[in-house]
This record gives C-alpha cells, sequence and structure tokens, in this order.
C-alpha cells in the first residue's frame, strides 16, 4: 500500500473482503434453507442465536480493527518486531475473551433465552443450537486474529480462501446431520450448529497453522505470545470505541424492528427486503473501507502523509463510480427488485416508496463508510463509535417516532427517516474528517516522524 497505483492496490485489497462478506451472507442462506425444512421453530434457533453472540462478537471485532490498525502502521514504519508482537498480543487477548464469553454464556444459557423472551415452543431447540454455537466462539475469535492480521498486512486472499473452505465444509455437512444422510446421526437443529462450530474449528486451525508457519508473510513465534501491556492496552484504546459502535447499533437496529413491525407484516416485509438489498449495496463500500483502513496506517506508520490523502480520494471516487449504477437501479426498479421476493401488492407498493426515497442516502453513506476506514486506519476510532450511534439513536429512531406515529405518515414516516439519518451523518463525517485530527499516527513519538528508507 505504500507504493504503485492506489487504486489499483484498494481494489486488490477490497475485492476479497467482498467477496468474504457475500460468503457469509450464503452460509447463512443456507443455514436457514435447511432449518426451514424442520418447520419455523427451527428457524427461531439461529435468529436469536446470532443476537446473543453478536453483542460479544462485536467488542471482539472492535479489538480485531485496533489490531488491524497498528499491524499496518507498525508495517508501514518497518517496526517488524512490534507488527508481529501486536499479531501476538491479539491472539493471546481474544482467545482468552473467547473462552471467558462461550464459558459463561454456556453455563447461563437457558437464563439468556428467558430474557429474551424466547418462544416456548422453540425455547428446547434454541438451548441447544445456543450451546453448541457457544462451543465454538473461542474458534471464531481466533480466525477473527489471523483475519484482522492479514488485512493489516494487505492479504485479504489468505482469509477469503479459509472462508470459502469453511462455508463450503457448513453447505455438505448442514443436511447430512441435521437429517442423517448415510453414516449421519439425524440431530435436528444441533446438527446445523454441530456443522457450524466444526467448521469454524477448521477455520481457526488452518489460520494458526499459516500464522506459525509463517506461510502468508507474517510469521508468530511463541515469545510473541509473551504479554505486553502497552500493546494490548493500544489494542483496547482503538477497539472498544468501535465495538461499542457495532453492539450500540445492532441494539437499536433491534429496537427499530420493534417499531417497523408495529406497522404490520406487509410494512415489516418490504422493510426486511429493502435492508437485505440495501446491505448488498453496501457490499462494495465495506470492501473499499477496510482496504482504506489499511491504505490509510500503512501510509501514515510511513509518514507518508500526501499519500494517505490520496488514498481517501482514490477510494472516495471509486465507491462513487460503483454505487452510481446500484443506487440508480435501486431508485428505479424498486418495484420490481420487491417482486423478486414476494407477489404482495401492499408489500411491493411499500417497497417502491422505500427504494424511491432512501436510494439516493444509501449513495451517501457509501462515503461515511469509506470515511471510517479513515477513521480506523490512523486509529483515532471515536468518530466511528459517535457517527454510528448518533446515526440510530440520535436521529433514526427518535425521528422513526416522531414522523411515523406522532406525525402519523405511518411507513413513509420510516422511510423518510432512513433517509435523514443517513445524509445527515454524511455532513457529520465529512466535517469531521475535514478537520484533519485524525492524521496524527497512533505508533509515533516525535522522533519517529521521519519515513524509513527503503
Amino acid at each position: 500500500m505504500t507504493r504503485g497505483s492506489l487504486s489499483r492496490n484498494l481494489l486488490i485489497v477490497a475485492w476479497p473482503i467482498m467477496l468474504s462478506f457475500l460468503l457469509q451472507m450464503l452460509h447463512n442462506l443456507v443455514d436457514a434453507f435447511w432449518l426451514g425444512k424442520l418447520g419455523r421453530t427451527a428457524l427461531v434457533a439461529p435468529t436469536i442465536t446470532m443476537n446473543i453472540v453478536f453483542l460479544g462478537l462485536s467488542l471482539a471485532m472492535g479489538m480485531g480493527a485496533g489490531g488491524t490498525t497498528l499491524v499496518s502502521q507498525f508495517r508501514g514504519a518497518g517496526r517488524f518486531q512490534e507488527m508481529r508482537k501486536t499479531g501476538g498480543q491479539m491472539l493471546l487477548l481474544l482467545v482468552v475473551c473467547g473462552f471467558l464469553l462461550s464459558g459463561i454464556s454456556f453455563l447461563f444459557s437457558a437464563e439468556i433465552l428467558r430474557l429474551m423472551q424466547t418462544p416456548k415452543d422453540a425455547f428446547s431447540e434454541t438451548h441447544i443450537y445456543l450451546r453448541w454455537v457457544l462451543l465454538g466462539v473461542p474458534f471464531m475469535f481466533t480466525f477473527l486474529v489471523y483475519q484482522s492480521v492479514l488485512t493489516g498486512i494487505g492479504d485479504t486472499v489468505g482469509p477469503l480462501k479459509i472462508n470459502f473452505i469453511t462455508v463450503a465444509l457448513n453447505m455438505v455437512l448442514d443436511p447430512l446431520l441435521i437429517f442423517g444422510i448415510g453414516p449421519f446421526p439425524k440431530l435436528g437443529v444441533a446438527g446445523a450448529a454441530i456443522a457450524t462450530c466444526f467448521a469454524r474449528f477448521i477455520a481457526a486451525i488452518i489460520g494458526l497453522h499459516q500464522l506459525f508457519s509463517g506461510s502468508r508473510g507474517f510469521l508468530l513465534t511463541g515469545e510473541d505470545l509473551k504479554p505486553d501491556r502497552s500493546i494490548i492496552l493500544k489494542i483496547v484504546k482503538i477497539g472498544i470505541p468501535m465495538g461499542l459502535g457495532q453492539s450500540g447499533t445492532s441494539l437499536g437496529f433491534t429496537l427499530l424492528m420493534g417499531i417497523v413491525n408495529s406497522f404490520g407484516s406487509a410494512v415489516t416485509a418490504a422493510f426486511g427486503i429493502g435492508t437485505r438489498i440495501i446491505h448488498i449495496a453496501m457490499v462494495p463500500a465495506f470492501g473499499l473501507s477496510q482496504a482504506n483502513a489499511t491504505a490509510v496506517g500503512q501510509n501514515l506508520g510511513r509518514g507518508y502523509e500526501e499519500r494517505v490523502s490520496q488514498s481517501v480520494r482514490r477510494a472516495c471516487i471509486l465507491i462513487g463510480v460503483i454505487l452510481v449504477p446500484i443506487t440508480t437501479a435501486m431508485f428505479i426498479w424498486g418495484r420490481d427488485i420487491s417482486r423478486i421476493f414476494i407477489d404482495d401488492p401492499a408489500v411491493i407498493q411499500y417497497g417502491k416508496e422505500l427504494f424511491r426515497i432512501t436510494s439516493p442516502s444509501v449513495f451517501a453513506f457509501g462515503f461515511v463508510m469509506v470515511l471510517m476506514g479513515s477513521f480506523q486506519g490512523s486509529g483515532h476510532t471515536v468518530p466511528v463509535m459517535v457517527l454510528n450511534l448518533s446515526r440510530l439513536w440520535l436521529l433514526r429512531i427518535p425521528m422513526t417516532y416522531v414522523m411515523a406515529i406522532v406525525y402519523g405518515m405511518g411507513p413513509t414516516g420510516l422511510w423518510w427517516a432512513m433517509f435523514v439519518s443517513n445524509a445527515v451523518i454524511a455532513v457529520a463525517a465529512m466535517f469531521w474528517f475535514s478537520r484533519g485530527t485524525w492524521r496524527a499516527s497512533v505508533i509515533h513519538d516525535e522522533k519517529d516522524l521521519a519515513p524509513p528508507s527503503d
């Protein structure tokens, strides 16, 4: 990322991230497809379980982002010993956190499900599914370390390959273990959870092997696992705001769903279709955001400040070019997009209105994601937390209530709340970015600021 064409480098790093994200969506769809064959109560299990696991995972992802920032900056600065040490401290920190989260949640799994008011007819299956998934949390966190470290050095192909292997493995094991095909036992809902847990175990083993063998250009040793308080504190300082922003956003969307549900099943269905399409549209923005974070981190570490600014500009141009046709298609053909999923006149009409109102703000939010990558790459993650939480808690949720319920706009008020919250946060993100306070590297003292020779 510190030399050569930035546009080319950004796309090289971004496309595997995009494909990995789509593979994960495919994994979730396959799980839902096979579990749906068992009945509606079986589908409750992964839905509730992922809401529980995501609260812990969001904090771990924040720590991973903190590690990615430090790895990229140390690499850019040519401080390879500290770069490797960061990887070791991430592994130590997240594996310990993974076992703690897994153990505590496993012991209180039944109480957690009761607290979430799990339907009685789905309680038993959900409890079994949750316990198996919780056993796989340490493996999930281990792979997250591998993914974060390699993203920091600019290698996103390695994680993509492992994701492809594990998604394919899960797709094969799901029907075998759920329905007991051939020599495999018929395990029902537990079979899907065991397949997921086993796939995560394989991902963790492959990731650890590559890290400790150095086969992907990053070599960990036992020495790197010795606790280093200063690096752990840096990872936590960068990661906590990221994690809190993600977990707070998740809770905000959960509350928002309650408001959406109050308008009836047709609105809920249209909202569900709309948000899924918007998530797919945002995949390029997510990939370029992470690629930009790596570029910003490595070039800040190297001391190439002009190249940092150039990276952000190139990433913004790329996401603009990509999102123009996508959001235009959403705006023009929203009715047809909705009809693909369901042939219900009310849902189709709500879907058309949703896409017409929100599409321009989806375009704007793509730039917000790229700017958030700049904040993440520099290690100044408080703006990411503030922007994420403000979008939901200060803007969208109150505006949805006021416009849709108080002023009686109904679903139209919900769509306009989505538009305004995205648009306002886009303006706020550009203002915060323009101040330039994010440009200081988190690994340098004044004496380190001169860039090293190539």
